[in-house]
């Protein structure tokens, strides 16, 4: 038989209140326990002693027994110095999904475009402001050609 020391809800709606119980892991959450530990107030100050009431020589008896703590009531063990409570470390967690991944390399993509662009923007005038000349003959030729482009057609 899996034992497991966990919460167990009471209190009404948006009110919670919790027992720190041992029970069968196979039980539901709120019903048939085996023993009341101590109770849990969420409500109340951090640094209020009531938020946590604890029976320490029961819940080191049910550890030594085998029974396996919830995460939330581990750490109410270590803050009372009962049983060390590893850190946890999830370094997955803080990596963003794929779909923001590809919108960040869309985004990438779009800024490397628009740079390039700029830059051939800008070679592109660079290079007629250091042509003047042929610039000039262009705009001469397109002078001519528009006269006779004026001239009326004959036929």
């Amino acid at each position: 038989m899996a034992i497991s020391i966990r919460l167990s809800r009471g209190g009404s709606k948006k009110r919670p209140y919790y027992r720190i119980v041992v029970a069968d892991a196979r039980s539901p959450r709120d019903g048939k326990f085996i023993e009341k530990l101590g109770t849990y107030n969420p409500l109340l100050a951090k640094d209020d002693e009531k938020r946590i009431v604890l029976d320490a020589d029961r819940a080191k008896h049910w550890l030594s027994v085998g029974a396996q703590p919830t995460d939330r009531v581990a750490r109410f063990l270590d803050v009372a110095g009962i049983r060390e409570r590893a850190a946890r470390t999830n370094p997955n967690k803080g990596k963003p999904g794929e779909k923001a991944v590809e919108r960040a390399e869309e985004r990438e993509k779009k800024l490397a475009d628009a740079e390039e662009a700029k830059a051939a923007a800008a070679a592109a005038a660079a290079e007629a402001a250091a042509a003047p000349a042929p610039a000039a003959e262009a705009t001469d030729d397109a002078v001519n050609e528009g006269e006779s482009a004026s001239a009326p057609a004959e036929g």
